[in-house]
């Protein structure tokens, strides 16, 4: 359900305060080599499940039985936004969330620099995870060396081996779809538009990658692009007005920072780490009523399979939590915007642990924060969608509905 115009209608600015902590990748799967209990559960977290015994406990659907959520709907649906109605690709996102300043018109491409093999298929859809550094080098080759007859093309270092490509010229279509195939052992895709304007967009794009493979068929080990999330901007209903909050990003990876940015949230510093994040909220919690404070290493870690070192993000996090707790935030809020199962090493339609803490609940007296513990939790299994509405319930910023 999209709850924006409701909660335009009925929210009402307080005092009060509301910190939404993410994990990103949080929900797994009962991991064999941990006795059968998933890394949230094997994860030795005190703090975490102190909280736990006076929070309400549940499950959240990030879109909706079965379905698969990318990294931006996940987010949008935690913010309220109705992730299908307010879909949003993930090159707009990534572009903003490094500040580029994108035009009505604009085509913005997520890109993952990749290794080819003398085949030509994908060996490592990720170049071994390069550095920001050795992204930003090749960018920046790319940038100068990319040609295009009538069209501006930038390219733009993000993090890691994530980078963003922007296409400026009349008549263009961001309705294509992606060349990464999502698998190893297969060649990318070509780059397909739906309407006569996504193909102009399309046949651009494809030309870029061939031009792109010639120049850095020599580089090792990030050989190749592959492209994803084409789309266009256009502008969302922000927290300001839907929410009448004064919304803060706490958040270190460009793309969390960006659909944060859509969602009208003012963006706090450049942090690089976790302990750089506590310390601009704690710096700045006299001037916001809302924080998204975004932890991205439970996702990685997910993403690479590595079971132990997802059990040990989740335990850096819970050092953090005496940390938010002293500022006393009003409601509380930790989950993750997705699950990213080890097993399967990448996002999965599994429901999300949630925990809401605030002045006015049923606590579910747990005592530990875990997929068992939440799937019998009060909040019960409720979509994303919901999380916004109970929170700004819980912090007495919502009027009755009706006489």
């Amino acid at each position: 359900m999209d709850y924006i115009d409701t909660m335009t209608r009925f929210s009402r600015p307080t005092p009060s305060k509301i910190v939404m902590l993410v994990m990103d990748g949080l929900g797994g799967l009962p991991v064999k080599e941990l006795g059968g209990r998933t890394e949230l559960e094997a994860a030795r977290k005190p703090n975490i499940d102190k909280l736990a015994r006076s929070s309400a406990l549940g499950l959240h659907r990030p879109i909706a039985p079965g379905i698969t959520p990318g990294s931006g709907p996940a987010h949008f649906a935690l913010f309220g936004y109705d992730p299908v109605k307010w879909e949003m690709g993930r090159g707009v996102l990534e572009t903003l969330g490094v500040g580029f300043d994108l035009k009505q018109g604009d085509v913005a491409v997520r890109t993952n620099f990749c290794t080819l093999d003398e085949k030509g298929l994908i060996t490592d859809r990720r170049a071994g995870r390069i550095p920001t550094s050795e992204c930003a080098r090749l960018s920046e080759m790319l940038d100068k060396k990319v040609k295009l007859a009538g069209v501006k093309t930038f390219f733009m270092p993000v993090r890691d081996y994530r980078g963003g490509i922007v296409l400026r010229a009349k008549g263009l279509g961001a309705n294509v779809g992606d060349t990464d195939p999502q698998v190893v052992g297969a060649k990318p895709l070509a780059a397909i538009g739906a309407n006569a304007p996504s193909r102009k967009s399309a046949k651009l794009l494809n030309d870029i990658v061939k031009q792109t493979r010639r120049i850095i068929k020599n580089e090792r080990p990030a050989n190749g692009i592959l492209l994803r999330g084409i789309s266009s901007y256009r502008p969302y209903p922000s927290f300001k007005d839907v929410y009448k909050l004064r919304a803060a990003c706490i958040a270190v990876y460009p793309m969390y920072r960006g659909a944060s940015k859509i969602a009208g949230m003012d963006l706090i510093g450049q942090p690089q780490t976790l302990d750089e994040e506590l310390k601009l909220l704690k710096e700045t919690w006299e001037d916001y009523d809302f924080f998204f404070f975004h932890f991205k290493y439970t996702d990685s870690k997910g993403e690479d399979g590595d079971v132990k070192g997802k059990v040990r993000e989740i335990e850096k996090f819970d050092k953090a939590i005496p940390k938010v707790l002293k500022l006393k935030p009003d409601v509380l809020i930790l989950t993750g915007d997705h699950s990213t199962p080890t097993q399967l090493k990448s996002h999965s339609w599994h429901p999300v642990p949630l925990l809401i803490s605030g002045p006015a609940l049923r606590a579910d007296s747990s005592g530990k924060f875990g997929e068992t513990e939440c799937s019998a939790g009060s909040l019960d299994i409720i979509n994303a969608t919901n999380i916004m509405p109970l929170a700004m319930a819980q912090a007495g910023k919502l009027l009755k509905f009706g006489a």
